[in-house]
């Protein structure tokens, strides 16, 4: 399923003026159409116009209900490749309250990080046997 992120902005309430442009609708379409296409350079696809109630405060304890004319607009939600942290090593709890992880278990039981040697290949590896 697609994922999607919006963005609401208002619509323009005046005119852009511009050259060879005349006339007050001219100018609004014109101030429209340049908000949308900088929108839509930046990866936004418009996708609707609404209106909408806003309370608004009017006077020291009153409101009033203003309408605001926005405009949608929607993109895929690009998600981050988030890097995961390695899962903790396993834990041993001790009755004294300690607690031995799988790693130090490991290190403790041959501190010089070599593969335990047996009583048996020391003798063969002694001199003079």
């Amino acid at each position: 399923m697609a994922r999607y992120e919006y963005k609401v902005v208002p619509a323009p309430n005046r005119g852009v003026k511009g050259k060879g442009i005349k006339g007050a609708e001219a100018r609004f379409s014109h101030g429209l159409e340049e908000l949308m296409n900088s929108l839509a350079a930046a990866g936004w696809e418009y996708q609707r116009a609404e209106t909408l109630p806003s309370l608004e405060r009017a006077g020291l304890t009153s409101t009033s209900t203003e309408w605001r004319n926005v405009l949608v607009f929607r993109r895929p939600f690009e998600e981050t490749a988030t890097e995961l942290l390695p899962a903790p090593a396993p834990q041993d709890r001790h009755t004294d309250g300690t607690v031995t992880t799988a790693v130090e278990t490991a290190d403790a039981a041959d501190p010089a990080g070599q593969p335990d040697a047996t009583p048996d290949s020391q003798a063969a590896s002694a001199p003079g046997t």
